[in-house]
């Protein structure tokens, strides 16, 4: 396994947009890279967007597998810095986080050697999201899923936990990872009773449970992401 290999964790914009199916008839990826050990290892953010007309283009940059994210460097850290030396239209710090799969497995674009420097952070690039001028206006919609260009394999071991949300439709979306940036007192501890942190929307649910064997969630090109109101990323199974 390749120990250099870093992935996207998702930012406060993934939150923007809307859930779409994925296409049935794609084949399985072949993946090329992963790393293990990763559950509630660390790991911060630094996404860059810049606008074309009527879209906007953010970058996701993200430290697993170089550092994880030294906490003075990130504090001193400051989205109008990064505005200015990478001529942006927008930045976001998001972080810091932790992972909750054991493993991440990728291929495709998600596999590449591009590398930045934050603040004397190195990260590399991971994923890339799309969005509509209209979108960004209307604002961060938590409990929305929004599309992230990547191929990747999240896995989870049998006998861990996973958290889960449930949308009124059905669709299950698991915690990819949490976050301290709304609430920076927040460990893995207090995910079985997170519920009362959470304010759900009518018809969702929460719960956590056992896995009695692993659990792959394989985004083929295109993942479908939310974030709750504590800014914890999920995934759709």
């Amino acid at each position: 396994m390749n120990k250099s290999f870093t992935f996207l964790a998702i930012s406060l914009v993934l939150a923007i947009g809307e859930a779409c199916a994925q296409t049935p008839t794609q084949q399985t990826p072949i993946f090329e890279k992963s790393i293990s050990n990763l559950r509630n290892q660390r790991y911060c953010e630094v996404l860059i967007g810049k606008r074309d007309w009527l879209k906007l283009e953010v970058r996701v940059f993200n430290t697993q597998g170089l550092n994880l994210c030294p906490e003075a460097q990130w504090s001193a850290l400051t989205k109008e810095s990064i505005v200015k030396d990478y001529d942006a239209s927008i930045a976001i710090l998001n972080g810091p986080r932790y992972w909750m799969m054991d493993e991440i497995q990728a291929a495709g674009n998600t596999v590449n050697d591009v590398k930045e420097t934050f603040g004397g952070i190195e990260m590399n690039l991971r994923a890339t999201v799309k969005l509509s001028l209209l979108k960004q206006l209307m604002g961060s919609k938590n409990y929305t899923a929004n599309e992230v260009a990547r191929t990747t394999n999240f896995v989870y071991r049998t006998g861990r936990t996973v958290y889960e949300l449930t949308s009124p439709a059905g669709d299950v979306y698991v915690m990819q990872s949490y976050s301290q940036i709304v609430n920076p007192a927040l460990n893995i501890k207090d995910l079985p009773g997170l519920s009362e942190q959470l304010k759900l929307p009518a018809g969702w649910t929460y719960r956590s449970r056992v896995l009695d064997q692993d659990l792959s969630l394989v985004a083929n090109g295109v993942a479908y992401v939310l974030q709750d109101n504590l800014s914890n990323s999920y995934q759709r199974r």
